[in-house]
């Protein structure tokens, strides 16, 4: 088959190397970068897995910019001829309109119709509910599908081929639609098996998960899965966020609790850590987008988890700046260092990242921040990712930053800072001295 990726981010990308061992698969990216890693077989996001196949597979995958789609080669649009045509791109919340922006997704609709191509369109991007079926009721005679991706960035490669089910929208009303949704479930599985089979073993398989399940579905439904899913582990997040502030300000062992609370099986030892509030680009906006399509339908718990993070957030700001007020020195100018600005461990994205809010709240009161984050080169970077532009530095030398800091705050505990540890403020239980 001939496969049409657009977007190179973490969902782009997996989806695009995974389906290249058996397909023809061209890629599709506004960012040169991106565009030219995949050519250079190189990931254009930090994936281990990703880096591996892509350096050792000879996968039939050629990455274009966007600019470049409408006219290969042969003058004809990357389009046409294609199967299926796979849309990833970003889909940022708009907090003055309460919904996703899906410009992204729907200037590839208008692409793929203006090619006169004939291809079934995939949306991976999230997007809100009722959002397929409305395009699908403005556009005739083309087979949509929804798709929703269910990948953590860092390990998205090794998710994509792990899979534990495969959810696809569809009309189920309409014969064409259906057996669009069984040939891309088809297409899905096929690719996987074929990475399971490989004799160097990309895929460590439980006997457990052999089978995965495919759910085909209205798109209504699918898009609802995706909503719900992500807002169910942002609502955990919060809930052992709010045990663990308990157990901060009651001088009690949160890890205890939490060891002790996760034996039950009907909660399970799991997406338990505290941190300083979830974060990254899914979790934040796919909540409030949930909370959006609720409109006038009663509720109280998407609300909660929504507003609970950021109360989360304002705790761990106070908290800091209580500290340093309270540190043996006395400073009256004490340098607040934070370590990384990453949402979690393996990712090099930083979007929407819990910290970031809390970097704020400290700066609004005029404290000096420190940050290290290799991947920033420099301090006018930082400020425009946070909107900032005053006292700020950047240090990229990690010996530098442990002796410039009073304190070190860490969303998650290093090993780098290991020789400082009486500095580190962190909440992540599994990792703290």
């Amino acid at each position: 088959m001939k496969i049409v990726v657009v977007g190179l981010g973490y969902v782009g990308a997996s989806t695009a190397v995974m389906l290249a061992g058996q397909n023809e698969v061209i890629a599709i990216d506004p960012d040169e970068a991106r565009v030219d890693s995949i050519n250079v077989r190189k990931p254009p996001i930090s994936d281990e897995l990703m880096d591996d196949m892509l350096a050792n597979e000879n996968l039939s995958l050629r990455a274009y910019k966007t600019a470049e789609a409408s006219e290969l080669e042969n003058g004809e649009s990357v389009y046409r001829g294609a199967d299926f045509v796979f849309i990833a791109t970003p889909t940022d919340y708009l907090e003055n309109t309460g919904f996703f922006n899906t410009e992204s997704v729907e200037t590839v609709i208008n692409d793929v119709e203006t090619s006169g191509g004939e291809a079934a369109i995939v949306i991976r991007s999230t997007v809100p509910i009722g959002f397929t079926e409305r395009i699908r009721s403005s556009i005739k005679g083309r087979v949509f599908l929804y798709c929703p991706e269910f990948l953590r960035e860092g390990t998205s490669m090794s998710d994509i081929l792990h899979p534990e089910r495969i959810v696809i929208g569809t009309n189920l009303d309409a014969e064409e639609s259906k057996c669009a949704a069984e040939k891309l479930a088809s297409l899905m599985l096929g690719a996987i098996k074929m990475w399971r089979a490989r004799e160097d073993d990309y895929c460590k398989v439980d006997k457990e998960d052999e089978d995965v399940p495919v759910l085909i579905m209205q798109s209504r439904e699918a898009e609802s899965v995706k909503l719900f899913a992500n807002t169910y582990l942002a609502m955990r997040v919060a809930f052992f966020n709010e045990l663990d502030t308990f157990a901060e300000l009651n001088n009690i062992s949160s890890e205890r609790i939490i060891n002790a609370i996760s034996i039950d099986k009907r909660i399970g030892d799991y997406y338990n850590n505290p941190s300083f509030g979830y974060g990254g680009y899914c979790l934040p906006k796919d909540t409030k987008q949930l909370l959006a399509n609720y409109n006038d339908i009663p509720e109280r718990i998407i609300r909660a988890t929504v507003e609970a993070n950021m109360t989360r957030k304002e705790f761990i700001a106070n908290h800091i700046m209580e500290m340093v007020g309270y540190l043996p020195e006395r400073q009256t100018n004490p340098r607040i260092g934070v370590y990384r600005l990453t949402m979690k461990s393996g990712s090099d994205n930083f979007r929407s990242s819990a910290i970031l809010d809390i970097i704020r709240m400290i700066q609004r009161e005029g404290l000096n921040v420190l940050v290290y984050e290799p991947t920033i080169s420099a301090v006018d970077e930082l400020a425009a990712i946070l909107g900032i532009d005053k006292n700020i530095v950047v240090e990229n030398d990690i010996e530098a930053f442990k002796n410039a800091s009073d304190i070190i705050v860490a969303n998650r505990y290093d090993e780098n800072l290991s020789d400082v540890r009486e500095k580190v403020y962190t909440r992540d239980i599994y990792n703290r001295g």
